[in-house]
């Protein structure tokens, strides 16, 4: 079976990793609401302008959102050759890559865009990387381990 080459299997993986990560959000951290989670996305572009406004905030929350998740899988992707610890496991990558996005976004990438800062909450942050384990770093691992496998005889 012919492997698809590095661009495709990025997108497909960034596609998949996004999915899992706002339904999840949406489902699991917003009790269904879509629509605000969606702008509040959104409103790291456009401040509180993006919470008051229509169906584009929530277009645009959409796209930002599968831009960053496409980056975070692209990055590991990309990183998988040249570390070979990640060759070890699989399950320990998308468990520490999941904690990893968690610290960044949370201490590095939030405070830098237009949402507002909220006060470190343990349990909002650990909900948040359990997701992320299995919404970025799973897809990102087990995507970047089958796109490197050595060619195998059929």
């Amino acid at each position: 079976m012919k492997k698809l080459n590095l661009p495709l299997t990025v997108l497909i993986t960034g596609l998949i990793a996004g999915t899992l990560d706002i339904l999840s959000a949406i489902f699991i951290l917003a009790g269904g609401n879509a629509i605000g989670t969606l702008k509040y996305i959104a409103s790291g572009a456009f401040g509180k302008a993006a919470l008051e406004g229509g169906n584009e905030m929530v277009v645009y929350g959409l796209i930002f959102h599968y831009i960053i998740a496409t980056c975070w899988t692209t990055a590991f992707i990309l990183l998988y050759p040249k570390l070979k610890l990640l060759h070890w496991n699989k399950w320990l990558n998308a468990i520490a890559y999941g904690l990893i996005v968690q610290t960044l976004m949370s201490f590095v990438v939030l405070p830098l865009t237009n949402i507002a800062p909220r006060t470190f909450n343990l349990w909002g942050f650990t909900k948040n990387a359990l997701i992320l384990m299995y919404a970025i770093g799973l897809p990102a691992a087990l995507m970047a381990a089958w796109f490197y496998k050595k060619e195998e005889s059929l």
